[in-house]
């Protein structure tokens, strides 16, 4: 049972479709697995539909129809579907989110003492900054703030921080206020993660300035 979930805000710019990209695929794995959050999604697209139905239609241009028309000429050729590649070896029991089938997700790659790291590309938002991240039990990350946003959703196991604990089925919402070095549980810790303005490391900072 998930005890973190996305803030009613996020939620809202996720149903309007005005959420980054990134953001939005770690919010769709999370509403894969949270009722009590799909429930609020389905509350907010009603309201949705009451407003634009309660909207004063809008007078399309005479020339409206015959400009559809001519711009059918112009639509290209379809590429061949993407097939994803997805080099990645799960741990036992997790499964890959069905937000992420169509994606592209690289092999682990060590980055540092018990912690492993794996991009994964959206096709829709190929330069979205979106990963995996698995960290060995008790293992720390290292100490780090946020340029804007970052959104990280537990898959499995659990960690805590300044802000609290964290078990699979959360969702944390961290903006460029918090720095934070994560600590993974005693079964260790599997996110997935978006990050909005990049990572910033305030120790290589604060060494620099000294």
């Amino acid at each position: 049972m998930s005890r973190h979930h996305p803030d009613a805000e996020t939620l809202l710019h996720y149903v309007a479709g005005t959420l980054a990209p990134g953001l939005a695929a770690v919010v769709a794995v999370h509403l894969e697995g949270c009722a009590e959050c799909r429930a609020r999604e389905a509350e907010l697209c009603a309201a949705g539909g009451v407003l634009l139905e309660d909207l004063e239609p809008a007078a399309m241009a005479p020339d409206a129809f015959a400009d559809v028309v001519a711009r059918l000429g112009d639509v290209p050729v379809p590429r061949a579907a993407h097939v994803p590649r997805q080099n990645l070896i799960l741990p036992d029991g997790v499964k890959l989110p069905a937000a992420l089938r169509g994606c592209d997700i690289g092999r682990w790659l060590w980055i540092g003492h018990g912690v492993r790291f794996s991009k994964v590309r959206l096709p829709w938002s190929p330069d979205s900054n979106v990963f995996l991240l698995r960290v060995a039990a008790n293992r720390r990350v290292i100490t780090h703030s946020h340029g804007e946003v970052e959104f990280t959703h537990v898959l499995q196991g659990g960690f805590s921080d300044v802000t609290g604990d964290y078990d699979a089925g959360d969702l944390v919402e961290a903006d460029a206020s918090l720095e934070h070095q994560p600590v993974a549980g005693p079964e260790g810790c599997l996110c997935l993660a978006a990050l909005e303005g990049g990572m910033r490391l305030p120790w290589l900072l604060r060494w620099r300035a000294g």
